[in-house]
């Protein structure tokens, strides 16, 4: 079975990894589990043993036929994982597809479950879990901490795969849970978090005035309350998720 440059395929080859990520999701007991990309099934094979359900979302339809012929009792689904209907599930196991890591992991929090255990690129797994004042910390690393506990349990050399990625991998462990802190508009906070990101190198005020129409209802408003707002000269690697909701929540209250 060849990989596909297209799909970014990167098959995982070391079993021991594959167990030990299926022992962080445990006890599974009579849990429904989901792995998306299962590619030639290195993480299926132990999944099936220890879970009551699997259910596989698999893009490639190759890869698909191999996986129905391999594990003939397999809950499978061929189909793109952005895109078709997942049935309830409450623990997700799986080696992501790369070029589908960001807006994968927003739907699965989107649709709620009680514990993840998923490979990223490394790169990728340390933006995820960075806090602020670190070099990664990001977008995603903010709108992750709103909505879950995320960890990285281990980092994969790039040899563990086939064919052999440009970079290693690490394995994150996410529990989501209620955000830590109060919002009043969770739409008006995620565009403020946008916001400020997109122009990460700018003082905070001019950032946001880029973005009024999303923040506020005309500009000369914004300039206004931006005159005062005592945080407009920071930048925003240096505020911690809270102090981005507070600024949200004054914009909206004009408190």
């Amino acid at each position: 079975m060849r990989a596909s440059r297209r799909l970014g395929q990167n098959f995982l080859t070391d079993e021991e990894i594959a167990h030990r990520q299926v022992s962080l999701a445990e006890p599974l007991g009579d849990d429904v589990v989901l792995e998306i990309g299962p590619g030639l099934g290195v993480l299926t094979a132990p999944l099936l043993e220890r879970s009551r359900e699997l259910v596989a979302i698999e893009k490639d339809r190759r890869l698909g036929a191999f996986l129905k012929d391999r594990f003939p009792d397999l809950d499978l689904i061929v189909g793109d994982a952005l895109k078709v209907d997942i049935p309830p599930f409450q623990k997700v196991v799986s080696n992501l597809p790369f070029e589908i890591s960001s807006p994968i992991t927003f739907r699965l929090l989107d649709l709620g479950f009680q514990k993840g255990v998923l490979m990223y690129q490394k790169e990728f797994a340390e933006r995820l879990v960075s806090r602020e004042g670190q070099k990664a910390y990001s977008k995603l690393s903010v709108v992750v901490s709103y909505r879950a506990d995320a960890r990285i349990v281990e980092t994969v050399p790039k040899d563990r795969f086939f064919p052999v990625p440009k970079v290693d991998s690490a394995i994150v462990e996410i529990v989501p849970r209620d955000p830590p802190f109060r919002v009043e508009s969770e739409d008006h906070f995620l565009k403020l978090v946008d916001a400020l990101f997109k122009h990460r190198r700018k003082k905070m005020g001019n950032s946001v005035l880029l973005h009024w129409q999303d923040l506020f209802e005309t500009e000369d408003e914004a300039r206004s309350y931006l005159r005062d707002a005592e945080w407009s000269d920071e930048r925003v690697e240096r505020m911690s998720p809270a102090q981005i909701a507070r600024i949200s929540n004054g914009i909206i209250t004009k408190g």
